[in-house]
């Protein structure tokens, strides 16, 4: 049975909704781009129909920030995984992806070598080294948001900052 049209608690849900695309659109959406998504504006589309969908089950809506970040994480991490199984079985793999307008934008010119550096880097230490950096979240929220163990949010990030390091250095 659907619940009757004007229910509070779908006014309610439907307002800190919109609370939260307000507030964390822009973020969730940088998030994604620096993840690596090819297309983050569909990760965080989908994010939003999840939270959504889900709301009901919610236990605290204060949370409702950090389970979209935690789904953020995931549908990106899943939309990576695959397009690397759709490029292995592809003939004739696209030689450049085309970055989408918004994301371009969203990235400055000073930006652009970090990235690329961030993006040469295995997933899990990307994702770490964002969630830490970018968002500034704790090592617990990290594990939280990637489902892992703080010891391992820790090895993360530490050989991620080594890669970086690397990396950027490499580059000069």
């Amino acid at each position: 049975m659907s619940p009757a049209i004007g229910d509070p608690v779908d006014l309610e849900r439907e307002a800190a909704l919109a609370r939260l695309f307000e507030v964390h659109y822009s973020s969730m959406l940088r998030l994604a781009v620096l993840l690596g998504a090819d297309d983050p504006e569909n990760v965080v589309a989908e994010a939003y129909y999840q939270i959504y969908r889900k709301w009901r089950r919610l236990r605290d809506s204060g949370a409702a920030e950090a389970y979209l970040r935690s789904t953020v994480c995931n549908l990106t991490r899943m939309r990576i995984r695959h397009l690397q199984v759709a490029r292995k079985h592809v003939e004739n793999p696209p030689s450049d992806v085309v970055a989408s307008a918004e994301s371009t934008a969203l990235l400055h010119d000073d930006q652009r070598v970090l990235i690329d550096a961030l993006q040469q880097l295995p997933a899990r230490q990307r994702e770490a080294l964002v969630l830490r950096h970018w968002l500034g979240l704790k090592e617990s929220e990290i594990a939280a948001a990637m489902g892992i163990s703080c010891g391992s949010v820790k090895t993360h990030t530490a050989r991620g900052i080594a890669a970086l390091t690397q990396a950027m250095e490499a580059r000069r």
